[in-house]
């Protein structure tokens, strides 16, 4: 069935960016951490954050129309989402990922160029530094979203051994530990990612059962096994088919007889039409990665029987971006 749209429907897609810039511009500017708890005038932040007074009045106002801030006495306060996600004093909070939405925005404004040489885009830099702790920490945002809920749902009973492949820092390693007392960890990511890894895991008091070894997982040995689990959140999306396959038998080759290897990524349906943010996702490695793309079920089902991984399953998670699993034995 056609979808019905709407001329609305069409102006606000494509004005979405609006809301996105504005949010980010916050986020970077640190206005939310700024009013934290307190109740200021416009030109009160300003001050606090070296910026010009009428400009700033405007993003507040837009901020306070979006329901970020409230406005009461041309006075501006967080909302309670903003407090509990928005502010660098709170412990969710998610601006890491916004950042790096900020970075890759760039790019996303030359999408037609993407498609036309079929090539990533070069983008305006932020440091590279600043740009790892933004996608390390924004993974971090997003993981701990999900990974509780995936802890649980997962049956580890019984499993000693765990590997998080390019685990970043740590997020589901930590959760599958804490939800299996008897469960050590490896993370194997590379050498860039390892003070972020080590942070998060001293954070959680883990440090004990937690290891990270560095590699990159797409040209060198992965090490440390045998294990008895193995977790590959969001790593074939980011490699093409024949990288996705080196991967995977060389994951299957530190795994022991009876072995478990899941597959968590944004996994399109067989015709590659849904869903959606999977789409769309492809789309986001269009413009930064010369290889990378959202892989559908069939094609993820046939990696993984060409690596000898067999009982092979779709788990019945579901993420807040649609994201999904499929494991199978190896």
């Amino acid at each position: 069935m056609e979808s019905q749209w709407s001329i609305g429907d069409l102006l606000g897609v494509s004005s979405a960016y609006w809301k996105g810039c504005a949010l980010q511009a916050a986020v970077r500017l640190d206005i939310f951490s700024c009013i934290h708890t307190s109740n200021l005038t416009s030109d009160e932040v300003a001050t606090r954050i070296y910026a010009d007074n009428r400009a700033t009045e405007m993003l507040l106002d837009a901020l306070a129309a979006m329901k970020l801030l409230e406005k009461k006495d041309f006075r501006y306060t967080n909302s309670n989402f903003a407090k509990t996600f928005l502010t660098t004093q709170s412990p969710q909070y998610m601006g890491h990922i916004l950042l790096h939405h900020h970075h890759i925005l760039d790019g996303w404004a030359q999408l037609d160029k993407a498609v036309t040489t079929g090539a990533p885009i070069e983008k305006r830099s932020y440091g590279e530094e600043t740009e790892r702790q933004s996608f390390l920490m924004g993974m971090f945002n997003l993981a701990m979203g999900v990974a509780p809920q995936i802890a649980d749902q997962l049956d580890l009973h019984g499993k000693k051994r765990l590997l998080d492949l390019g685990g970043g820092p740590g997020t589901y390693a930590i959760h599958f530990c804490l939800s299996n007392p008897e469960l050590q960890a490896t993370i194997f990511d590379r050498p860039t990612t390892k003070p972020f890894a080590e942070q998060t895991v001293d954070s959680f008091n883990l440090a004990d059962r937690i290891n990270f070894k560095s590699g990159d997982f797409t040209t060198d040995s992965i090490t440390g096994g045998p294990y008895d689990i193995a977790w590959l959140s969001h790593i074939l999306h980011s490699n093409g088919p024949d990288e996705c396959q080196t991967v995977l038998h060389n994951t299957v080759s530190q795994m022991e007889k009876g072995g478990i290897i899941f597959i968590h990524d944004f996994i399109l349906n067989d015709n590659k039409d849904a869903p959606e943010f999977a789409a769309l996702f492809s789309l986001n490695m269009l413009i930064n990665n010369p290889r990378g793309r959202a892989y559908s079920e069939s094609e993820i089902r046939a990696m993984m029987h060409i690596a000898d991984i067999s009982a092979i399953e779709r788990h019945p998670f579901v993420g807040p971006n649609d994201s999904g699993i499929i494991f199978g034995v190896v």
